[in-house]
């Protein structure tokens, strides 16, 4: 593993503190912690970083093989409206 930097953090007390206690229950150092919660975080916010509509809609382009899209929207809407 190379040289990581390292940071200087300020928690409340209850946070340290309990912190301190789940590294301490799990035998780790709280650093390590710390590092797997913010790992942890970037890559759940990574997978929510929206990738824009060109990039889903080229994803999806040719999915639908059903024949012609547009008449079964109009089929199923005429479902819903009993004025039809």
């Amino acid at each position: 593993m190379s040289t990581m930097p390292r940071t200087i953090i300020t928690l409340d007390p209850e946070d340290k503190h309990w912190l301190d206690q789940q590294a301490k229950a799990r035998q780790v150092p709280m650093t390590q912690l710390v590092r797997e919660a913010v790992r942890a975080y970037r890559l759940r916010e990574e997978s929510h970083t929206s990738r824009g509509l060109d990039a889903v809609l080229q994803d999806t382009a040719g999915l639908w093989r059903q024949g012609d899209g547009l008449a079964w929207q109009r089929r199923l809407r005429a479902e819903w409206d009993p004025g039809e």
